[in-house]
């Protein structure tokens, strides 16, 4: 049963949002609930079972408090990217840098995008922009399974968040395939990745394929090795595949493995999404360098009130033999992520560079963001009060939030091996 909050049984007046995510132990989570849900969604009755073996820290047991105002300054934040990416000087400045592959709008807008943001004190700082964004699917079933926590205080996303969900994300397909193929009927979509079945994630595409099944959508789920491109399409044996979910982190399909799927992209033999072009306009790590400059913004033609709503993007600079010198100096301020990199892997804090590897970063495409800092949730656990750090996702599809999620983990990056962290719904205060 979900444990009521203590301050509220005492009575404590005029919380806010930082006091609540430092004093609320609100346990949410209706896990039988939650139980029930993953075995009817995923058509696997003992999927609950398997994942509390699996997955013990995907799921957290409290939820993540949001100030309306924060959650207001993130969608803005989206919307104005979005509308930035639209500007033709600016698509020509961040195609510039583009593969080849990414150089050619097929159509579709990249389904589920994801925007990461740390809540400082400040203000919400946009940290990442993800073309592939996980978990949508399984915070939609944990925030389904939440009982309402300081009900007297706080309320959850709209409701087109939550239960609307389903909806949304079932249009987003269907327009996707819309914006290449117009009216032709959309029959069959595969879901791809590497060794699906062996992605920590997986159960989510057991989700997203039950759900469009239920929509009369023939979905499978499959690895890129299995697929492969003849004259008339995109095939997995004597399937036809009209739409791919592209769940890949090889993001401009470069690996031999991801030759079929490539063909048919390049000559548009299946529709592709989230496809090259997406990651290219709206997830390039080097497209934060022109997001966060102000001038550069300025030389691009983006109206002077559009730059100040992108105030919320932390300085972000390529690290080039150039400025070498500067950004050591000034390390123990940045992050240093790889412009190709994805998950938290090869990312490092300045602080705890070591020659050797900052000689690696010189040796490798890498960008250099200020740091801003996570916030905070605090948990019990086994009784004891413990700090999680927390960062909040918006799941988005053109400009539109889908879903609002945060995550709590403790050391470097979110890695779901922290005890009492992982997804955690929102709840807006």
């Amino acid at each position: 049963m979900p444990v009521r909050c203590e301050n509220l049984l005492h009575g404590t007046p005029g919380l806010v949002p930082a006091d609540l995510n430092q004093s609320c132990f609100c346990i949410t989570i209706d896990q039988a609930k939650l139980d029930r849900a993953l075995a009817t969604d995923s058509g696997n009755p003992g999927l609950s079972f398997q994942m509390a073996e699996t997955h013990p820290h995907l799921f957290s047991n409290v939820p993540v408090f949001l100030p309306a105002a924060a959650l207001e300054d993130m969608q803005t934040t989206v919307t104005v990217i979005e509308a930035v990416a639209q500007i033709p000087a600016f698509r020509d400045a961040v195609m510039a840098w583009a593969p080849e592959i990414s150089l050619v709008d097929p159509g579709p807008a990249g389904a589920l995008m994801g925007y990461d943001f740390h809540l400082g004190d400040d203000g919400p700082k946009l940290i990442e922009v993800n073309t592939n964004a996980g978990g949508a699917f399984l915070n939609a079933l944990l925030a389904r399974a939440q009982s309402v926590c300081c009900a007297e205080l706080v309320h959850r996303p709209e409701d087109g968040l939550t239960m609307g969900f389903e909806a949304r994300v079932l249009a987003m397909f269907r327009e996707e395939w819309q914006r290449q193929r117009g009216d032709a009927p959309l029959r069959r979509i595969a879901i791809i990745d590497d060794a699906p079945e062996a992605q920590y994630l997986y159960p989510e595409f057991v989700l997203a394929q039950q759900m469009l099944i239920g929509a009369g959508i023939d979905t499978v789920i499959c690895d890129t090795l299995g697929l492969e491109c003849r004259d008339a399409g995109l095939f997995l044996g004597d399937l036809q595949i009209d739409l791919v979910y592209n769940r890949l982190v090889d993001f401009v399909l470069a690996e031999p493995g991801q030759s079929a799927v490539r063909r048919a992209y390049q000559t548009g033999a299946v529709v592709l999404t989230p496809n090259p072009h997406n990651h290219a306009l709206l997830a390039n790590k080097r497209n934060l360098t022109l997001l966060s400059d102000p001038v550069a913004l300025a030389g691009l033609g983006v109206p002077a009130a559009m730059i100040g709503q992108l105030a919320g993007i932390p300085q972000t600079r390529l690290v080039t033999p150039n400025n070498a010198d500067e950004l050591w100096a000034a390390r123990r301020q940045l992050f240093f992520k790889p412009v190709s990199g994805h998950g938290g892997k090869a990312v490092y804090r300045g602080d705890k560079l070591t020659k050797s590897v900052w000689a690696d970063i010189l040796q490798a495409e890498y960008v250099a963001q200020t740091i801003a800092a996570p916030g905070q949730r605090m948990i019990r656990l086994d009784g004891v009060p413990t700090l999680r750090k927390v960062d909040v996702r918006l799941y988005t599809y053109r400009a539109q939030t889908l879903q609002v999620a945060a995550r709590l983990y403790q050391g470097q990056t979110t890695n779901f091996r922290t005890p009492g962290g992982g997804f955690a719904p929102v709840l807006i205060v």
